[in-house]
């Protein structure tokens, strides 16, 4: 407990690291977008899980969802 302690006060503790960097994740959505490639061959493209493409995908399609209810009027 106090190792935590100490490296939460030297902020150290991020919690888990994501898979995919920003650059990777732009275009798997690129990818994704075009329609090439299915999610499974997405995920053995960028070497990561299915459910990792699905979660991503996900998150991109609530992001977007917020975005547009942040603007109705």
């Amino acid at each position: 407990k106090e190792g935590m302690a100490v490296a939460r006060a030297k902020g150290h503790l991020k919690g888990k690291q994501p898979k995919m960097s920003t650059t990777q994740r732009k275009l798997m959505f690129d990818v994704q977008d075009r329609g090439e490639y299915t999610q499974t061959e997405i995920a053995e493209l960028f070497s990561v899980s299915r459910a990792t493409v699905y979660r991503e995908l996900q998150r991109r399609r609530a992001a977007f969802r917020a975005a547009s209810d942040a603007h109705i009027f």
